[in-house]
């Protein structure tokens, strides 16, 4: 039998106006310390995202969303916390923030391989 690893997953969302309190579910972030793993994945739609709000600056959002993503991959080309190991990567993406893109609370889950259960829960919880 394979190992099952434990990992953490929170969901990316894009809040278009804080005080309203909606939002669309945009991405996953999944971490997974045995397997080395840190990845985001996320798609915009932009028809749906401005249903919601018709004055959201999608070009500013994607440009969010890339930081996330950067940040996630880590290394010199995603500032200062794009330097910090994995799991403090993983936290600063997950803090709670009362901005457009938001993640919702941390949840754990047990995997076989991180890839896999990315792309399972995006396809779950976003698609």
């Amino acid at each position: 039998m394979q190992d099952r690893h434990l990992f953490e997953y929170a969901v990316i969302r894009v809040v278009p106006r804080v005080e309203r309190e909606e939002f669309i579910n945009v991405g996953v972030v999944l971490f997974c310390k045995k397997q080395q793993f840190l990845k985001m994945r996320y798609s915009i739609d932009k028809d749906r995202l401005l249903a919601l709000s018709k004055d959201l600056d999608i070009e500013a959002l994607e440009e969010n969303l890339l930081s996330f993503q950067r940040i996630a991959m880590g290394g010199k080309d995603a500032g200062p916390i794009g330097e910090l190991d994995a799991a403090s990567r993983f936290r600063w993406l997950t803090a709670t923030r009362s901005t457009v893109v938001q993640t919702s609370k941390v949840h754990p889950g047990f995997c076989v391989d991180g890839e896999d259960s990315l792309t399972r829960l995006y396809q779950q919880l976003v698609k």
